[in-house]
């Protein structure tokens, strides 16, 4: 069950000319910063003001109290599901949909769900489900509890998606019922322990999962808007430019980009070799991998920052003011590590949860040449986005004669993140 454990597995035969790979994910880097820069002068984003409200029968058909609950309970019955095939199933993982279901269904089948219809663990959180029914058998209203120091953000998200993916890349056996238990336990014991003190406000910064998914959503064509709470379709441009500029939330993202960058990472020769031979012993190796990989990620963005903070003279916070920017670059890192992954082994799972006996997994609608060139439309595309969100934060933020040169260090890290993410592929 090795790749369940390490994304698709091995990509470094995929048939990929390094030359056309580059040289097009520069173009297209430096085309779009140039049209932007000649053709862009005035922000056009407007955030969550922005949307056209979609019709009233939609929006009381998705607020309506029996669809809330149908979600709620569907999330609460999957999630006692995999508990109970963890418990009670097969040892064998290629015959417990157990942990297909999390590494799989939940963890990459969030990002496609997320971005057809936004936020949509924040509707099946199995987590809130309990604690909403344990408040009111006590009696209480579930949103009561001391509130969340400001400074606190979304750094519990970061550190449980770190554990996670910690999980997931770097424990000995992570398809092992004992290991996903025992996870599950814990992280379902600190995040109801913090909405017992906090109410349910603590999962939307507190929540992995729920953050990770409206990070995802920010990209979404649905979305509501604050102000009345109405239902709309917008510009994917506008949920980004909306994202709040919270703190955790550079650390968040850099632990999406920096732990799927290790499981690209994770499947060189030269890693393996390392991680076997090492005489600190390979789980303790691998987690030094990993948290260097997210620290490289951090580090990069943090001297981009910098730099950004040195040409405009005036921004204060430019770690948050442009965070939203890595969002989509994210994306289009995961849906490159990921698709195959999804494609093939998210079937099988469901095969394997409706009873068929160790079924192969089927073939993806992909050839190999389709794959490689959706993982690097994927990652250059993601880039170019991320271009396009900070080009348009810059010129609202910066003077205008600021306004391109100040985005030449986001230009600069932009080219880094490519070469980085386009040498997973094809080293």
């Amino acid at each position: 069950m090795s790749v369940l454990a390490h994304g698709i597995g091995a990509q470094h035969d995929l048939p990929l000319s390094p030359f056309y790979a580059f040289a097009g994910a520069f173009a297209a880097l430096f085309v779009s910063f140039l049209a932007l820069g000649l053709l862009w002068s005035a922000s056009r984003f407007r955030g969550d003001r922005a949307g056209r409200p979609l019709p009233s029968a939609f929006q009381r058909l998705a607020d309506a109290r029996p669809t809330r609950i149908a979600l709620r309970a569907l999330g609460l019955a999957a999630a006692l599901y995999v508990t109970l095939q963890l418990l009670l199933g097969p040892d064998d993982p290629e015959r417990n949909p157990g942990p297909g279901a999390v590494y799989v269904l939940l963890w990459v089948g969030l990002v496609p769900a997320s971005l057809l219809i936004g936020p949509v663990w924040r509707m099946v959180n199995p987590l809130r489900t309990v604690h909403l029914l344990v408040c009111r058998a006590l009696g209480r209203d579930p949103a009561a509890g001391r509130p969340l120091p400001v400074r606190l953000g979304l750094w519990p998200a970061a550190a449980g998606l770190l554990a996670f993916t910690w999980l997931e890349l770097v424990a000995p056996d992570p398809a092992s019922a004992t290991a996903l238990l025992l996870f599950l336990a814990l992280y379902t014991a600190v995040h109801l322990a913090g909405a017992a003190r906090h109410g349910a406000g603590w999962f939307d910064r507190g929540d992995a999962f729920e953050v990770y998914s409206g990070l995802l959503a920010r990209l979404s064509p649905l979305g509501r808007r604050p102000a009345d709470r109405r239902l709309v379709l917008r510009s994917p441009f506008n949920g980004l430019d909306a994202t709040p500029q919270t703190p955790g939330l550079v650390a968040t993202v850099c632990v999406m980009l920096g732990s799927t960058a290790y499981d690209g990472f994770s499947d060189a020769p030269s890693w393996i070799n390392t991680v076997q031979t090492s005489p600190l012993g390979r789980t303790t190796t691998a987690t030094l991998g990993l948290l260097g990989a997210v620290a490289l990620v951090a580090t990069l963005y943090a001297l981009c920052a910098g730099a950004v903070r040195l040409i405009s003279g005036q921004l204060s916070h430019p770690l948050t003011a442009f965070a939203h920017s890595l969002v989509p670059i994210a994306l289009g890192y995961l849906i490159a590590h990921y698709f195959t992954l999804f494609v093939t082994e998210g079937p099988r799972t469901v095969m394997v949860a409706f009873g068929t006996d160790n079924p192969s997994p089927p073939e993806s609608p992909l050839g190999p040449g389709g794959v490689a060139t959706l993982q690097v439309a994927a990652i250059v595309l993601g880039h170019v986005l991320g271009v396009v969100a900070a080009h348009d934060r810059s010129v609202r933020l910066f003077p205008s004669g600021r306004a391109v040169a100040g985005q030449l260090p986001l230009l600069v890290l932009m080219i880094t993140y490519t070469i980085g993410g386009l040498s997973l592929l094809i080293a």
